[in-house]
């Protein structure tokens, strides 16, 4: 059976737009609300920026190689192509990125909810969690950013 291409390249735009959207948006409230201390306030964000990892992150994470795949063996575009070959390539590290970012999100959370539940403010810890989390965040959103633009620009920036 043939997808309709129109409705796979629908798909994997919307796709990547809650990939990228989802990534960006927990980020930013997960780390400005961290700055805060606060850990009643983190522990909840935490806990739902876990939710959102699972739910969007996850499934686009599967789905985005596989649309992007089959659109190019659909339109005969060689994996060799360099800006489609750098895409996989800047994927694969944000995937791998994005792993352990999951498991320190968890992290992040539990540490947030024992803190609120004794009544204290986030521990150096929660500060040595979050550091790891955003030094693996940078390079999955340097990744993704270039993965957008050759997606539109259909060339590599960095060659």
């Amino acid at each position: 059976m043939i997808i309709d291409l129109v409705t796979v390249k629908f798909l994997h735009v919307l796709s990547s737009t809650f990939l990228f959207g989802t990534g960006v948006g927990t980020a930013f409230y997960l780390f400005f609300v961290s700055r805060t201390r606060d850990a009643a306030v983190a522990a909840v964000v935490a806990r739902h920026v876990v939710i959102a990892d699972w739910l969007f992150t996850a499934t686009t994470i599967v789905f985005q190689p596989l649309s992007g795949l089959y659109l190019a063996h659909r339109l005969g575009i060689p994996l060799s192509t360099p800006w489609l070959y750098w895409s996989l390539v800047l994927f694969a590290i944000a995937a791998a990125c994005w792993l352990p970012v999951v498991w320190l999100q968890m992290r992040l959370r539990d540490v947030a909810v024992a803190a609120a539940a004794r009544g204290r403010e986030l521990p150096e810890s929660y500060a040595r969690l979050l550091g790891a989390w955003t030094a693996l965040g940078v390079p999955a959103l340097l990744s993704f950013l270039a993965i957008f633009y050759m997606m539109i620009a259909r060339r590599v920036p960095f060659l």
